[in-house]
């Protein structure tokens, strides 16, 4: 099952899985306040369709045929919500003030419609996992320059 919250509303449920598909940061929520599973920034509308849809109802239609063209190209960036949308319920979170007119109301659509597809793709999503965005703001990055550890 598949469900729509927005970030900035009352938590309505703590069971499943609850992953942000915002290619950018809700404003105003604090990184340590919004409790996630994940972020799919890149199951996100790219910001070249964000920028021309601009929540305008009008040009909704089309911002799906769009959108749904993108996620096409790139199965990876949605199919471990699939994945997990099979074993658990799946809330999708997302900042707009339109509740029937944004990216995740397309997103769910698009999931509904492929629910039956099976995994045939690797998966190349840069889904930032709760856990390892503690981990990353408690330790610098330390990368290997000319066989030497860098911090």
């Amino acid at each position: 099952m598949i469900k729509l919250e927005r970030v900035y509303d009352k938590r309505s449920s703590a069971d499943g899985k609850h992953y942000l598909v915002e290619r950018l940061w809700p404003r105003g929520v604090k990184k340590t306040s919004l409790h996630l599973d994940g972020w799919f920034k890149d199951a996100a509308p790219s910001t070249e369709l964000r920028k021309w849809f601009s929540h305008d109802p009008e040009k909704w239609e089309e911002f799906r045929r769009k959108y749904f063209v993108e996620l096409d190209r790139a199965p990876g960036t949605w199919e471990p919500i699939l994945q997990a949308a099979r074993k658990n319920t799946v809330t999708l979170l997302y900042s707009s003030h339109d509740t029937e007119h944004n990216n995740a109301v397309a997103l769910k659509e698009y999931l509904e419609q492929n629910k039956s597809r099976r995994a045939a793709w690797p998966v190349h999503a840069s889904v930032i996992p709760d856990a390892q965005k503690r981990k990353s703001r408690a330790e610098p990055l330390r990368s290997s320059v000319g066989g030497r550890k860098v911090k």
